[in-house]
């Protein structure tokens, strides 16, 4: 028959469609044969061929090059709408600051001793007879004037009346209003690990929020429930319902901190995405400085912890003035709504639709019916490189805060004759010093040396911190015990002062670039997936202060060991990442796959580059098609082709 006849031609006719009205390719790669009359059967009827659907086209390569073509359209960061936008995400990273650091003020253990009354009622003050604690569970304090009792057990700290000295500038706190002390300090523990956590959990989930219905979104229903649960943190009745409280006041509050960073990223060009990032940092830190100040005012907790949330009803006003990322909108290929926003964009800034030289708007007016494309961070699993990239990133972050909790404490004091000093703002602004100190030099390290560089710098100096606290003051501390050798446990403690500051100093600067990298190197449509991972692991890395201090500091050089040997991991682990300096950000997932890692320093002239750029490197997509075809070759072949 006619039909088998062609069938059996080597791709001479046109093959019959299949079911679905599909056209298989040929073997042998040559173009099908312009489509024919319709075949007859044998009875002479005629086959009705059914319409081939066109291949599924790729995206117009300018509408995906971001950096390269969209960004320079409208300004960049010269137009007057995109500056106002970038402003509006640096104000709320001052709020953000008193929220992060309250749990110091809210939650800080004061001094405290027993009031007991006499038949008459009248009180007089009595130590508790419990012996000091410097541990972070607060101190039992003697009153000027009162004596010390010689002895006693810890079964009398039962006491039916506690009087409080904080040291944090409030009169009241979270501690003395339901007397979380003795036995009840555990509690505070708690409190601390809700905060914490809520973060955590709302880093990973808020992330994944934000790359299926976009940043805007989980902004403003962050901002409205971070006012519902963080105003009812201060009317509750209980610390279970404080606890309760302060863990969704904590998830939301990682949705603001989360689509605020990650919109900032994507607002700014290459050049500038760093010091955009930086200035939102110091406002933090302002934040942090400035509460001291706003506790003092306060004088009570309630009212502190109202003042804290009360600026984010300012940001219900975001919904009408800020618009949704177009990075996010183009990467999602959403270009109908991509399009009304740069009409927008170009009408705020009073530009004209003829300084499209690159033609992005006819561009995206060809792709307009084309639907959306979201992704889940969960893709990244099937990668090659991005995963290793992204939990390169995560181990860094949770080291360097998790280690910088084990410097605080060396310097602080986990026992009492090695703290400094036992002044509360001393500590308090000796920590953010540090820190803004940290974050100052970042600024022309990462400047000169790239992301990479800079980090490995800083990984390098936590490691040598950490490794010579651990070794070389017990070196010193085994000569000091030698009557000829002329040291005194003074000057251990000065160099456990001076490692620890580094440490502290280098270990900041680690966390934070971890995060800031991060959000560099991760593609557009899963970058809220991405930064979720690495600050929940941040969050990680925080969460072990307090379970130290639950724990009364015991496993205390365990844990400074766990973290030193991660450091030397990671020391390692950096030289396997990319380079993002100046980069265009990767919008898709194939671009994060074509970050390759360069040398850390540049190869001399005429030396063969060990390592090959993004143009050298071949698309190996099209195997399993050849693999496919050599299937279909006759069995009888052999490898080099003869029979």
């Amino acid at each position: 028959m006619a039909i088998e006849r062609r069938r059996e031609g080597g791709g001479g006719g046109r093959p019959l469609p299949e079911e679905n009205g599909s056209v298989p390719g040929a073997v042998g790669g040559g173009a099908a044969a312009p489509p024919g009359p319709p075949p007859a059967n044998a009875a002479g009827a005629e086959i009705q061929a059914l319409p081939v659907p066109p291949p599924a086209a790729a995206c117009s390569p300018l509408l995906l090059d971001y950096d390269g073509s969209v960004l320079p359209f409208l300004g960049g960061l010269s137009g007057r709408y995109q500056r106002t936008l970038v402003l509006l995400t640096w104000v709320p990273a001052l709020v953000i600051g008193f929220s992060k650091f309250s749990d110091s003020f809210l939650l800080d253990q004061p001094d405290f001793w027993c009031r007991e009354a006499d038949g008459q009622g009248n009180w007089s003050g009595t130590l508790a007879p419990i012996h000091a604690n410097h541990s972070g569970n607060g101190s039992i304090f003697t009153p000027p004037g009162l004596p010390t009792p010689a002895g006693g057990n810890a079964s009398e700290c039962g006491c039916r009346e506690w009087h409080y000295r904080i040291r944090a500038g409030l009169v009241q706190n979270v501690v003395s209003k339901w007397d979380l002390v003795c036995d009840s300090a555990w509690k505070v523990h708690i409190a601390k690990f809700s905060l914490l956590v809520g973060l955590i959990f709302g880093h990973l989930i808020t992330g994944c929020i934000a790359d299926w219905v976009g940043r805007r979104p989980v902004l403003l229903f962050s901002v409205i429930f971070i006012l519902i649960f963080g105003l009812t943190v201060a009317l509750s009745v209980n610390v279970t319902m404080f606890s309760t409280l302060r863990f969704f006041e904590g998830f939301c509050l990682a949705g603001i901190v989360l689509s605020l960073y990650a919109l900032r990223i994507e607002l700014c060009p290459p050049g500038h995405r760093f010091m955009i990032t930086m200035v939102a940092s110091f406002i933090e830190m302002a934040g942090q400085f400035l509460m001291p100040g706003l506790a003092a005012l306060c004088r009570d907790w309630q009212v502190l912890q109202a003042v804290i949330i009360c600026p984010f009803l300012l940001m219900l006003f975001y919904w009408v003035i800020f618009p949704e990322s177009l990075r996010w909108l183009m990467a999602t290929q959403q270009f109908e709504a991509s399009k009304e926003l740069i009409l927008q964009l170009t009408h705020k800034n009073r530009m004209s639709t003829e300084s499209d030289i690159k033609g992005v708007v006819p561009e995206l007016e060809k792709e307009i019916t084309r639907r959306p494309k979201k992704v889940c961070i969960v893709k990244v699993v099937g990668t090659r490189n991005l995963w290793k990239n992204i939990v390169v990133l995560c181990v860094n972050s949770l080291t360097g805060y998790g280690i910088h909790h084990c410097f605080a404490k060396s310097m602080m004091g986990h026992e009492a004759k090695m703290a400094i000093t036992h002044n509360f703002y001393a500590d308090y602004y000796t920590m953010a010093g540090i820190a803004l100190a940290s974050c100052l030099a970042m600024c022309p390290v990462v400047g000169f040396l790239g992301r990479r560089g800079g980090l490995l710098l800083f990984m390098i100096l936590t490691a040598l911190a950490s490794l010579l606290q651990l070794g070389l003051l017990n070196l010193i501390g085994k000569y000091s015990q030698l009557p000829d050798s002329g040291m005194s446990d003074s000057v251990k403690d000065k160099f456990s002062v001076a490692f620890s500051i580094v440490g502290m100093f280098s270990s900041h600067a680690v966390g934070s670039l971890s995060v800031f990298f991060c959000a560099e190197i991760t593609p557009t449509v899963i970058r809220g997936g991405g930064l979720g991972l690495v600050l929940a692991s941040a969050g990680f890395g925080r969460l072990t202060a307090p379970i130290m201090e639950l724990h009364n500091q015991k496993g205390y050089f365990l844990h400074h060991v766990i973290f030193a040997c991660c450091t030397l991991i990671c020391i390692i682990c950096i030289l396997l990442l990319p380079e993002s300096k100046n980069q265009h950000l990767p919008e898709n997932i194939p671009d994060g796959e074509h970050y390759t890692r360069q040398p850390l320093l540049p190869h001399k002239k005429g030396e063969q580059p060990l390592l090959l750029t993004n143009s050298e490197l071949k698309d190996y997509s099209g195997l399993h098609d050849s693999a496919a075809v050599s299937d279909g070759i006759s069995e009888n072949t052999t490898a080099n082709g003869m029979k």
